[in-house]
């Protein structure tokens, strides 16, 4: 039996299917214990994006990592619930600093409320988070608060922005490290450590999850560009016209202009004008970029670097048993490339 899941995962074992979707399904429980408050009010709010729906893409990793150990140990579907509140905590938190209307196909919650109930409601998702962790050990502590630093580090990087003289294409992939791998490496961490795997088996899941989630973050940059199928949840074009420097546009500017090549001086003149709401003619000129850039070498060069993170990924896994779970991670580094067609 095959079973597609998040991101195109496939899993053609039914014992594991059977262990992922109760695991899953005890994630969606305690995440609903979790999100209660004794105030209505913050239950309203802090279920807000959990009942929008979403991939769970962090507790799957957990599951699929306590494969190779005791997937059934008391301590992986609360390591599951600690990444999977801590990644809807950021999420309030980032609509708040890009002043986002939606958050998967619903009203944010800045938007729906005001930012201080949005800021107040990622703390609390977050409190609640460190109530779990406690319980599962001073080692669970220790990696969660690298974990965080490192996403708390990302964010504040992408806000400051390349210092002068650095490499701005290796400051995004510092900052995607930070702010998208650390906690998906973490989420494979957990997987391991609660089932008892062995150290070396948590390490390598460990950097398989940073380069994974990286290149899932890239392949959005791609979708971006290149889907007319919604495929990355976005309108096609919406980091463009935003002026959000993803590796396709980052790539354009590193390179030199070349005249001879068809439409490369129009477009970084675009890009450099920008696609006001207001402007004359934005939405041409932003349909006009956007088939340029697809068109543009600097997509071909995102797209390789994407499937270079999804090999490193799946070259990482090499010595790890061979196993159903070691072949739906391996199905992930599939997904990546599927994704960036």
């Amino acid at each position: 039996m095959t079973v597609v899941g998040p991101f195109g995962l496939s899993v053609q074992d039914q014992a594991l299917e059977a262990d992922v979707q109760i695991g899953i399904a005890g994630v969606e429980q305690a995440l609903a214990e979790a999100t209660k408050s004794d105030v209505p009010f913050i239950t309203v709010t802090a279920q807000h994006l959990k009942e929008a729906g979403g991939k769970r893409f962090r507790p799957l990793l957990v599951l699929l990592a306590a494969q190779f150990g005791d997937p059934n140990a008391p301590g992986v579907i609360p390591s599951a619930v600690v990444v999977e509140l801590t990644h809807l905590a950021t999420l309030y938190h980032d609509d708040v600093m890009d002043e986002a209307a939606m958050r998967r196909g619903a009203p944010s919650a800045n938007a729906r409320w005001d930012n201080s109930v949005a800021i107040l409601t990622g703390d609390f998702l977050f409190s609640r988070a460190s109530r779990i962790l406690a319980d599962l050990g001073p080692e669970a502590v220790r990696l969660q608060a690298g974990a965080f630093e490192r996403l708390v580090t990302g964010q504040i990087q992408e806000t400051a922005g390349p210092l002068p003289g650095e490499d701005p294409v290796q400051h995004y992939l510092d900052v995607l490290s930070g702010k998208t791998g650390s906690l998906i490496a973490v989420s494979c961490h957990f997987g391991a450590l609660m089932a008892g795997a062995d150290e070396w088996v948590a390490d390598v899941l460990t950097q398989y999850g940073e380069r994974i989630g990286i290149a899932f973050q890239l392949a959005d940059d791609i979708l971006d560009v290149a889907s007319d199928s919604h495929e990355s949840g976005k309108t096609p074009g919406t980091d463009l016209r935003e002026g959000v420097p993803t590796l396709p546009v980052l790539l354009l500017r590193a390179s030199e202009p070349d005249p001879r090549l068809a439409g490369d001086l129009r477009l970084r003149e675009l890009i450099a004008a920008g696609f006001p709401a207001d402007g004359q003619d934005s939405d041409a000129r932003h349909a006009e970029a956007l088939a340029l850039l697809r068109a543009h070498p600097a997509l071909a060069e995102a797209r390789e670097a994407t499937l270079r993170y999804a090999e490193e990924a799946r070259a990482l896994l090499t010595p790890l048993p061979d196993c159903s779970a070691k072949s739906a991670l391996e199905g992930l580094c599939d997904a990546v490339a599927l994704r960036t067609m």
